[in-house]
């Protein structure tokens, strides 16, 4: 209690209305962030677990994922009104990316659960109402990173909470192709007389698709979109974000850094959920392979020779680290475990890498203009910050 009264006469002081931009005291300018921090860890925690309970249940509004998840954007939602209504910790451009965010996010829970309601399971993370969720959080997090980035003094801590919003940003954008890393891996039990599913998940996917439980049907429920949306989605959408990120962050091996972060939880969490009955995934074990080439990009001094030069290389490196996962990585496993082969990586469709390689390069040129425009590169910041500390 005592405890308490103390957080309380700390913080009831600056509970007063103020614009967005307002001068943010540096205690609570971290305070404001850091709760950031936990909300996002909690919505992570809740939305790794999420697909594989998907894979293994049939869907409840209560699961325990669902309700994890829901902390975090409690806490989310309460960290919006408190930037909104005293305006600290955000200029405007951060506080209406947030509250963007936000609303969309929560926008789209109740027309997700009436999605289910009309459609059942709804057996796709790529569905309309899914996607408005991590349309949302994009939003959110962007907010938060662009919040962070102009008010956060240089230093250390500046660039570890920074890489930290950079891991779950990607993490956010990757999420819905974790259906293709489930799908691929339970495809692979089905084929050797075994599954990860409940019976009662499988039987209602069947009736979803009007067929009975068979093969067809585990591919309908498992890789219900086509192949090629893996691979290009994962260098346009992906890679780009591990380029903005090394722009920001402004350190050689930033991109590496928030790709190593990602996989590393995803390969924590991976025995964390096996050996608890979770079905498993696939790791995303290439997405390291083409942060390593964005860092390597980034000796190029010139933007549009250096987003050119590296759309082509960070494609050939992720379509490369691909096949290599799929093919040996996936063998060596395959054996291990008799799957055949099938645990490396979801289908990929090779002929795809050159219209993924013309979109990386259309969004890192436009990425690349973006930043002068908007001071997002690290230099011009701690420039700026550097002479406005001059006497």
């Amino acid at each position: 209690m005592k405890r308490a009264a103390i957080i309380r006469d700390w913080a009831l002081p600056y509970w007063t209305r103020g614009q967005a931009g307002r001068e943010t005291p540096p205690d609570l300018f971290r305070v404001l962030y850091y709760g950031w921090l936990v909300a996002l860890s909690l919505k992570l925690l809740g939305s790794a677990w999420d697909v594989s309970w998907h894979f293994k249940w049939l869907r409840d509004d209560l699961a325990p994922p669902h309700l994890l998840n829901s902390a975090g954007t409690a806490l989310a939602l309460a960290l919006t009104i408190i930037h909104g209504y005293t305006g600290y910790g955000a200029d405007r451009t951060a506080l209406r990316l947030i509250q963007w965010g936000t609303g969309i996010f929560l926008v789209a829970v109740p027309l997700d659960l009436i999605n289910h309601r009309v459609n059942g399971l709804d057996i796709t993370s790529w569905s309309p109402s899914h996607l408005m969720l991590y349309i949302g959080t994009f939003f959110m997090i962007a907010g938060v990173i662009r919040g962070w980035f102009t008010g956060a003094p240089p230093g250390r801590e500046r660039t570890i909470v920074l890489g930290a919003l950079f891991a779950f940003f990607l993490e956010n954008v990757h999420f819905p192709e974790q259906h293709q890393e489930y799908g691929i891996l339970s495809i692979g039990a089905w084929d050797n007389h075994a599954s990860y599913a409940e019976p009662i998940l499988l039987q209602f996917a069947a009736d979803q698709l009007g067929r009975p439980v068979d093969r067809i049907t585990m591919v309908g429920f498992s890789l219900p979109v086509p192949d090629f949306l893996y691979p290009v989605y994962a260098v346009v959408v992906g890679m780009i974000v591990l380029a903005v990120a090394r722009m920001m962050i402004g350190r050689f091996g930033s991109a590496t850094l928030v790709a190593a972060a990602y996989v590393g939880f995803r390969t924590v969490i991976w025995p964390m959920l096996t050996y608890t009955g979770f079905p498993p995934s696939a790791v995303p074990y290439f997405l390291i392979a083409g942060a390593i080439v964005v860092d390597l990009a980034f000796l190029i001094r010139m933007p549009i020779a250096r987003a050119v030069a590296g759309a082509v290389a960070v494609t050939a490196a992720v379509y490369g680290a691909l096949i290599a996962q799929s093919t040996l990585l996936g063998s060596v496993y395959g054996t291990l475990k008799g799957m055949n082969g099938l645990l490396g990586a979801p289908p990929l469709a090779t002929s795809t890498a050159v219209w993924a390689g013309l979109g990386l390069m259309a969004v890192w040129l436009a990425c690349e203009w973006m930043a002068n425009r908007w001071e997002l590169r690290a230099q011009p910041m701690a420039a700026r910050v550097m002479a406005t500390a001059t006497p």
